[in-house]
């Protein structure tokens, strides 16, 4: 009769499969540890060359800011505007605008005084229009009158 080897018992199928099991849950946990290790160094980064470029272009844009002529810009600005200002007064100037615009003052002063004025004249207008009217009908009443 056959005795079992001690070693044959131990390299089971079974038992194999617990051992690889277990080395790929311990690799896991390693390879999650080393991740979240490296991570918190990424968001607090020391000497990272990344957001030592980031820092010095901080740098750089606030050092550009801060040689930017601000009041001379400003001036330049005022200036722009006044010089488009300008021509607008210019056309008011127009000789063409500012006769039409005497033109119409003239007319609305003329409207408001001779408003008595025009009505008097209206009305002899048609009063004389009545009157010869009334001599054409009297002259072809007579001319009717004669040939009859």
């Amino acid at each position: 009769m056959e005795t079992q080897q001690p070693w044959k018992m131990r390299f089971s199928f079974k038992n194999a499969t617990i051992v690889v099991c277990l080395f790929n849950v311990v690799l896991a946990l390693f390879v999650l540890r080393s991740f979240l290790f490296h991570s918190s160094f990424r968001r607090f980064p020391s000497n990272n060359p990344i957001s030592v470029r980031l820092q010095y272009m901080k740098e750089s844009e606030e050092i550009r800011r801060a040689m930017r002529p601000a009041e001379l810009i400003r001036r330049v600005r005022e200036i722009q505007q006044e010089v488009y200002a300008e021509p607008e007064t210019v056309q008011q100037k127009d000789p063409k605008q500012t006769a039409a615009v005497d033109l119409s003052k003239r007319l609305t002063d003329l409207r408001s005084v001779s408003d008595a004025a025009t009505t008097k004249a209206l009305e002899e207008w048609r009063k004389r229009k009545m009157e010869r009217a009334r001599q054409r009908e009297l002259g072809k009443s007579r001319a009717a009158a004669a040939q009859a």
